[in-house]
């Protein structure tokens, strides 16, 4: 099935009854649509004036043009007969750098011509031939005009603007979707009210029955500013995730990630190792450096340089790995020395640990030796250069791709359908255009993040972490269902 590109100028292309204004409402938001018919109910006496004709297109070619300059999908809906209308809003759209796509709607004559009939208003029967004559001519003049893709529409055909997601599947015993990977759910804000236990239970079991693989918390000492307001609670990860395991839930649990500066790395291996006993061995550690200096000067822990911090990130993974193991022998490793490796109770399995940040030098590289897996931005651009970086390190030490599992944190504005998303984009983009919020938090519906989830599992990616910026309750949660399908 063709997908159409968003955000995109979509100018629709058909005789009066072909169906072009039924397929801009059904697949766009109604600020999007700019309509000939609507303008001219604005300046004349309704839809079907002609004599408003010239007035309405001297407002729709400014409502285009205003629209492509901020980057906004625009949905051009007029007969689109005219080549030097088209030629022009082909011209905006490459001026503001945006692909521009000619929907044909090809409806046969025979329908056309039964719609037509079904109207309030109908088109006159000599009109309508002429613009079937002309809808054939242009036809064959698209493919030389430019266009980025000429998208026809059939009756009965899919689309491509929007797929309806279907239900999630029933989980598998590690939960991976049918794209193989395994999406997860992070939590970083918590507007839980009087009843903090009750909301992070409803979330969990939320989360569960949506199906996702697994629930992630962050841990800081302080709400950070990319999520919400310094003074909103953000709890003790470790804490948090014991009340969690005693729930009936198949979630893996884990953190996202913890900062090696603020605990001792034999204490979080001791946290960990309890989690996984409790769990039957679903416990996980997402570990890093640490970054933010306020957080430690808040409560008086050192933060020493990045290259300190990096050589404990590597010291503490070391001690974990001695900690885990079988025994209770001394440990003389490469970082780490231990008198006794008495950590009771044992994990119940191998806990995996997933390393976060993405230094391309020093942190990818401690990943490639010592991680279970390696957490990188969902940005495609992005990861496709981390990956790069990541395999490099790996051929240096001889250790193959699919023995470290990728990752990635996806922070995306998710919505029911296009108005939602937008009705979000709106309330969380502050003073970013529009476009620019909605193309970097990669704004869409379920299905459109699928597709995107779709692009990851290709590059190699195994697990999704999602955290979105409305999950306030556990309805939240089971609307992003579609996503483990």
């Amino acid at each position: 099935m063709q997908h159409l590109p968003d955000p995109a100028l979509l100018v629709l292309i058909g005789p009066a009854g072909s169906g072009k204004s039924h397929f801009a409402r059904a697949h766009y938001r109604g600020p999007e649509i700019v309509s000939s018919d609507d303008l001219r109910g604005v300046v004349g006496s309704g839809a079907h004036d002609l004599a408003a004709t010239d007035e309405a297109f001297e407002i729709l070619e400014r409502v285009v043009a205003a629209r492509l300059s901020r980057g906004l999908t625009t949905v051009v809906d007029t007969l689109g007969l005219d080549r030097g209308r088209r030629r022009a809003w082909l011209e905006a759209a490459r001026s503001a750098g945006l692909p521009a796509v000619a929907v044909v709607i090809d409806t046969p004559l025979e329908e056309t011509r039964r719609r037509n009939a079904d109207r309030a208003y109908v088109v006159p029967a000599t009109a309508l031939a002429t613009q079937l004559k002309r809808f054939g001519e242009v036809r064959a003049e698209l493919d030389a005009e430019g266009w980025d893709l000429v998208h026809v529409v059939r009756p009965g055909s899919p689309v491509g603007a929007e797929e309806t997601p279907q239900a999630a599947a029933a989980p598998t015993v590690d939960r991976r979707s049918s794209q193989g990977l395994a999406v997860m759910l992070q939590l970083s804000r918590f507007p839980w009210g009087e009843d903090p236990g009750a909301w992070l239970r409803s979330m969990a079991l939320a989360a569960d029955e949506a199906g996702f693989a697994g629930l992630a918390v962050m841990d800081h000492l302080i709400q950070i500013p990319q999520v919400d307001r310094a003074w909103e609670p953000i709890p003790e990860p470790w804490v948090t995730l014991g009340m969690l395991a005693g729930l009936d839930t198949r979630l893996r649990l884990g953190t996202l990630v913890t900062p090696v500066t603020f605990r001792p790395p034999g204490i979080t291996a001791k946290a960990a190792a309890t989690l996984d006993a409790l769990t039957g061995g679903r416990a996980f550690v997402g570990v890093g450096a640490g970054w933010w200096d306020r957080e430690h000067a808040a409560y008086g822990l050192p933060f020493p340089p990045a290259r300190e911090r990096l050589d404990f990130l590597e010291a503490g993974i070391e001690t974990m790995r001695a900690l885990w193991a079988a025994g209770t022998k001394a440990y003389d490793g490469e970082r780490v020395r231990l008198p006794e490796t008495t950590s009771y109770p044992r994990p119940a399995g191998r806990i995996p640990v997933i390393v976060g940040g993405s230094g391309e030098r020093r942190t990818l590289a401690i990943a490639a030796r010592l991680g279970d897996g390696c957490n990188l931005p969902s940005d495609v651009e992005r990861l496709d250069r981390k990956l790069a970086v990541l395999r490099r390190h790996l051929d240096e030490i001889g250790r193959a791709y699919d023995d470290l599992e990728v990752t990635v944190l996806d922070l995306p504005v998710v919505g029911r359908d296009r108005d939602d998303v937008w009705a979000r984009v709106e309330r969380h983009r502050g003073r970013t255009p529009a476009a620019t919020y909605a193309a970097k938090k990669h704004a869409g519906t379920v299905a459109q993040q699928r597709d995107r989830y779709g692009a990851l599992a290709d590059r190699g990616v195994g697990t999704v972490f999602v955290s979105t910026p409305d999950l306030d309750g556990p309805d939240d949660v089971l609307a992003l269902a579609g996503l483990n399908a």
